[in-house]
């Protein structure tokens, strides 16, 4: 896992103190579906802050692939010049690495000639730019493609090089056990693992990597990881945006091969994984397989499926997910699901984890919550009418990235009274500024750092705990848009919205809810 100096850069290639930042090796970076919306939206604009940054200089040609036969490098550098946000810098300095770093090849459609053209092309652009044979291909691609793809890179050659190879895989990585499977082995046809770099964003989230930090470098809360202290732990991902334009792919996957399999799965991994035996890919990778291993089978009575009817949001009336443009009128699709998750290991074992996550909720919240235990006698029952509050730590991803300790203190004066503060980090406050998690993940790529990439056992791990509820036949419960999600929820997942502090609670001007 590869940190980003956010800092402003004093000079070329160097940080304000004068320190060069470790750059990565000059290769060639290949993106398929390079005219689509997640290359314009994150990929490109990503790998444009990496030369901003200094962290490219070495050299890094770009060579975007699609279908598109009409287009050639000129019409390709126009369409990432209008990726690269206006205020990313000088439109001079964008149109500089713009010419000078990127290239296009078409493919049609993925003929066997037109992959032995690509890499005559690749093969070309090193020759010109002096690059070792090494290469990186990121298939940001529809998950149909994925297939096609991947076999002819390794029909062509492509698989190997004189240098380094590596392949990027955007989710979903298939859409159930059996599917999973196969692409695994597909891709193991042509590329060993030490290739292979599943792309989860999530965990390009400074937030995410910081769970580590948090964990594992601070003995005071690592003692406290454990059955004895928590009470449980609550992950939620909820979003107040609708299907939008995605019906196309959302009404065959909805929610739980969306976002629990991937994201939130990602997120209980981390934070429930034993301490590895080294910062590294492999150790990392290992206690978060391990974790997902211990995952017990979920009853049905520990799942709740919801979808969004009509409502408001932000006082603004929403049509329900049926409503939306390219959904059945009779869509069971889920837009929301809840369950409730054990671990049989030692550390966790009675410990429920709840797992939430949405679309059209209340409002845009991703957060893990860890709830410790209260004490085991309430000895201000004689000198307060307060009632005992557990402990909380709250960590969030988005939108206000940081961590809060909600904790008890006795109010000044008299009478005597608990009022309940925060310790809390504030990224912004800290850093002022964040690396976008693209940024990360491509720079780890660049460099060869697979932490923070999904391996194929952890892919096979997850499909396998939620295979079981792919299979549900019940319809679905109503939830209007603007809520946290239907009423059947508070079966299994304690009834607490979540919610982040006032500015005031943050502070500790205020009692803390």
């Amino acid at each position: 896992m590869t940190p980003i100096d956010v800092t402003p850069i004093a000079a070329p290639g160097r940080t304000p103190d004068g320190a060069v930042p470790q750059t990565t090796e000059p290769s060639i970076f290949v993106i398929f579906g390079a005219t689509g919306d997640l290359a314009k939206r994150k990929i490109l604009p990503a790998m444009y802050e990496l030369h901003v940054h200094g962290l490219t200089d070495r050299g890094c040609i770009i060579l975007g692939v699609s279908r598109d036969a009409a287009m050639d490098d000129a019409a390709f550098r126009a369409v990432v010049r209008d990726a690269i946000p206006k205020d990313s810098g000088a439109q001079s300095d964008i149109a500089s690495w713009v010419d000078a770093n990127i290239y296009y090849q078409p493919v049609g459609n993925g003929e066997p000639g037109d992959f032995a053209a690509l890499k005559t092309r690749i093969e070309g652009l090193e020759h010109d730019h002096n690059i070792a044979g090494k290469r990186s291909f990121y298939l940001s691609l529809p998950p149909e493609a994925f297939p096609s793809t991947i076999a002819g890179l390794g029909a062509a050659g492509l698989n190997h090089s004189a240098g380094w190879t590596r392949l990027v895989i955007e989710k979903p990585f298939g859409r159930d056990l059996p599917s999973a499977e196969e692409l695994n082995r597909l891709v193991h046809q042509y590329f060993d693992e030490s290739q292979v770099y599943r792309i989860d964003h999530y965990l390009g989230k400074e937030t995410v990597q910081n769970l580590l930090v948090f964990r594992f470098a601070n003995a005071m809360f690592e003692s406290l990881w454990n059955r004895d202290h928590i009470e449980s732990v609550e992950i939620t991902v909820a979003e107040e945006l609708g299907v939008e334009q995605r019906a196309g792919y959302y009404e065959h996957a909805g929610a739980l091969r969306d976002m629990v399999q991937s994201h939130l799965t990602q997120l209980l991994a981390l934070v429930a994984m034993e301490v590895p035996t080294a910062f590294e890919a492999g150790a990392i990778r290992e206690e978060k397989i391990k974790a997902l291993r211990s995952i017990a089978p979920i009853r049905a009575d520990s799942a709740v499926f919801g979808q969004y009817a009509a409502g408001r949001i932000d006082g603004k009336p929403v049509p329900g997910y049926r409503q939306e443009p390219g959904v059945s009128p009779a869509s069971t699709t889920e837009t929301f699901v809840a369950l409730r998750i054990c671990l049989d290991n030692w550390r966790w074992q009675g410990v429920p984890f709840y797992l939430r996550t949405g679309k059209r909720m209340a409002r845009r919240l991703t957060e893990i919550r860890v709830r410790f235990r209260q004490a085991p006698i309430w000895m201000f029952r004689t000198v307060s009418d307060a009632s005992p509050q557990a402990n909380t730590l709250v960590i969030t991803l988005q939108p206000n990235e940081g961590f809060l300790l909600f904790f008890e203190v006795k109010a000044p004066g008299e009478p005597f009274r608990l009022q309940r503060l925060t310790l809390h980090f504030d990224y912004d406050e800290a850093f002022k500024t964040l690396p976008e998690a693209y940024q990360t993940l491509l720079l780890d790529l660049l460099r060869g750092d697979q932490t923070l990439f999904v391996h194929a056992d952890e892919v096979e791990a997850s499909w396998r705990v939620y295979a079981p509820l792919l299979a549900r036949t019940t319809p679905p419960n109503a939830y209007p848009a603007g809520s946290w999600g239907p009423a059947e929820t508070k079966t299994i997942v304690p009834d607490r919205e979540p919610r982040e502090p006032t500015d005031a609670q943050r502070t500790g001007s205020e009692k803390a809810a």
